[in-house]
């Protein structure tokens, strides 16, 4: 049974975007296109590059918002406000995720790389407001992203989460790498499974993999 690997945690963190809710709603679509629009016109460049240069930022610093302020000295404040300006209407409440998560033992954590009045506002759209014990932001790591391991250690330590206790629920495995060394059980939730040394779990239905969490 999944649940005995889960008996000593009383932390549980999720990652948002793509995770509490599954892809197949596509609202990070729309924030992908706002990013892409927001490197054209602060850069000056036509799509093709900034569709290279967000790979490139991606690939190397973990996020399209690292690599601007790496490479280009970019202010966070205005992207971040300019790319949650998103329609939530494709967003829709989920009863029986928030039932799994509420009945989970211990603290309950959203810990994202958008900000936290973006997060809030995709749980408000999914029905799990007010079932989260704390909701950190990109914001709360100093700006910056996950996968890097000081931004998880910057969070952790604000929230006072001992790893070894702890467990990690994220869509993107690059992000499940540092959590996996820093001593936490490690979730993937999306649609294929990508087996990984630092991946202990996958799932492609959160709220089914957490009901059996329930003790």
């Amino acid at each position: 049974m999944v649940a005995q690997h889960f008996h000593h945690i009383d932390t549980w963190v999720f990652d948002l975007d793509n995770t509490l809710y599954p892809p197949a709603m596509r609202l990070f679509d729309q924030i992908e296109q706002r990013m892409t629009a927001w490197v054209m016109r602060e850069l000056g460049v036509a799509q093709p590059e900034a569709d290279r240069l967000r790979q490139h930022y991606w690939d190397r610093y973990g996020t399209t918002l690292a690599g601007l302020m790496a490479e280009h000295g970019m202010q966070p404040d205005g992207y971040l406000h300019d790319v949650h300006e998103i329609d939530f209407s494709v967003l829709s409440p989920d009863p029986a995720l928030a039932k799994a998560i509420a009945a989970l033992p211990g603290r309950r954590v959203v810990y994202t790389n958008a900000t936290r009045p973006y997060a809030l506002q995709v749980l408000a759209a999914r029905g799990l407001s007010g079932l989260f014990d704390a909701v950190y932001g990109v914001e709360h790591a100093g700006f910056r992203p996950k996968p890097e391991r000081a931004a998880f250690e910057m969070i952790f330590a604000q929230d006072g989460i001992a790893p070894e206790r702890a467990a990690m629920f994220e869509d993107d495995p690059r992000n499940l790498a540092a959590p996996h060394a820093m001593g936490m059980r490690t979730v993937h939730v999306a649609p294929d499974p990508l087996p990984a040394p630092h991946i202990h779990h996958h799932t492609d239905d959160l709220g089914d993999f957490l009901s059996q969490l329930a003790r």
